[in-house]
C-alpha cells in the first residue's frame, strides 16, 4: 500500500517543477506541512539522486547547435567510449542502448565552427568506434522547460497557481555569454537552487548582478530550471528513444501531437536520417507496448519508427554517473 511519505514526496516534486528556485517556506505553505518536513525531505530526495533541480541551458539561444549523436561500438567497446564522452563538459546525456552496441548522447555546440570540429575531431578516433550518426536538433516540441512532472503531478489547480511564478518577459534575439556567464551557468547545472550569495562568490559579480543576469538569461531563452528525477518514484522505470521518420508535410503536426502524450519526455525535429527524435517514459514494457500499437500508430504520416530502448544511462542531465546501474 502506498505511504502518505510516497505521496509528499511525489507533491514536492511537483511544485519544484512549477518553481525550482521556489522558498521552502512557499512549498510548505502551499503543502500544508512545515518548512523544516520540506527541507528534510528535498536534502534527503537529492542526497540520494531521486531529483535534483539544475540550471539547463539552450545553446540555439546565443548561434549554438543541440545535436543527438548516435555512435555505434562494438559490445566490448561501448562501456569506456560511453564513459569518454561523459567526461566531456559538453555532454548532458549519455546513454547506452540496443543491446549496449549503441551509444546516444546529447552535445551542445556553442556554434557551428565548434560543430564542425566536435564531429571531425573531437570524437573518438578509434578503431572500437564503427561508426556515427548525428542529428542536429531543429525545433523542440516538448522538452527544455518542460518537464514530464508537469503531465504526471498530482497538485490540484489551486496548488499549481499559488506556485506558480510570476510571468518572465520573452526576449528573443542575440545574446552574448562571456566568462562570467558560463561560470554561472556552470553552477546552476549542478544546482540549481544555488544561493545568489554564492553565485556572487563564484562569478565575481554582487548578488543584486547575478539575480539580474539570471533573469535576462532566461528571458533570453538561454538558461531553464529543469528537473533531473528517478521515475521510478512516479511508478514509471522504462525509458525508450524513438527515430521517426515523418513526411514533411506533416513534421509539425506530429511533433505537437507527441509533445501532448502523457509518456512523451522530450520530443525535436532533427536532420539526420531521421527527422523526428522522441524520448519516451513508460512503467514497463507492456505499457511501451501499449503506447506504439495505440498512440504511435494513430499518428498520421508516420512511415517508419525505430525504437532503443535505454539499458544504461552513464550521464544524466549533465551529471556523470560513474558505476552507475542499469536503469
Amino acid at each position: 500500500m502506498e505511504s502518505d511519505s510516497d505521496e509528499l514526496d511525489r507533491r514536492l516534486v511537483h511544485a519544484l517543477q512549477i518553481d525550482g528556485r521556489a522558498p521552502f517556506s512557499t512549498i510548505a505553505e502551499v503543502l500544508g506541512v512545515s518548512d523544516r518536513t520540506i527541507a528534510r525531505r528535498y536534502a534527503r530526495l537529492r542526497s540520494t539522486g531521486a531529483v535534483r533541480v539544475l540550471g539547463g541551458i539552450d545553446p540555439t539561444a546565443w548561434g549554438g547547435m543541440l545535436w543527438f549523436l548516435r555512435v555505434r561500438c562494438a559490445p566490448t567497446a561501448s562501456v569506456p567510449v560511453a564513459e569518454a564522452l561523459a567526461r566531456r563538459p559538453d555532454t548532458s546525456w549519455v546513454s547506452l542502448s540496443s543491446g549496449g552496441t549503441e551509444i546516444t548522447c546529447v552535445v551542445r555546440a556553442e556554434s557551428e565552427a565548434d560543430s564542425e570540429e566536435l564531429l571531425l575531431a573531437k570524437l573518438p578516433r578509434t578503431p572500437r568506434v564503427e561508426g556515427v550518426t548525428a542529428h542536429s536538433v531543429m525545433h523542440a516540441f516538448y522538452g527544455g522547460p518542460d518537464n514530464l512532472i508537469g503531465k504526471l503531478g498530482s497538485l490540484d489547480e489551486e496548488a499549481i497557481e499559488r506556485l506558480r511564478p510570476s510571468p518572465m518577459s520573452n526576449r528573443p534575439g542575440p545574446v552574448r555569454i562571456d566568462d562570467g556567464d558560463r561560470r554561472l551557468i556552470a553552477t546552476l547545472a549542478s544546482d540549481g537552487r544555488t544561493r545568489f550569495e554564492q553565485l556572487a562568490a563564484v562569478t565575481g559579480w554582487s548578488a543584486t548582478t547575478v539575480r539580474r543576469r539570471m533573469t535576462e538569461l532566461r528571458e533570453r531563452g538561454v538558461l531553464y530550471l529543469d528537473l533531473d528525477v528517478d521515475w521510478r518514484m512516479f511508478d514509471m522505470g522504462s525509458r525508450t528513444l524513438l527515430w521517426l521518420s515523418v513526411a514533411p508535410a506533416h513534421l509539425a503536426e506530429v511533433g505537437q501531437a507527441l509533445a501532448e502524450h502523457p509518456e512523451i519526455a522530450f520530443a525535436a525535429a532533427t536532420t539526420g536520417p531521421t527527422n523526428l527524435y522522441a524520448s519516451v517514459v513508460c512503467a514497463n514494457q507492456r505499457e511501451l507496448y501499449r503506447y506504439l500499437t495505440t498512440r504511435v500508430a494513430a499518428l498520421p504520416a508516420v512511415a517508419h519508427v525505430e525504437t532503443a530502448p535505454v539499458i544504461r544511462t552513464v550521464k544524466q542531465a549533465g551529471q556523470y554517473r560513474s558505476g552507475a546501474l542499469p536503469d
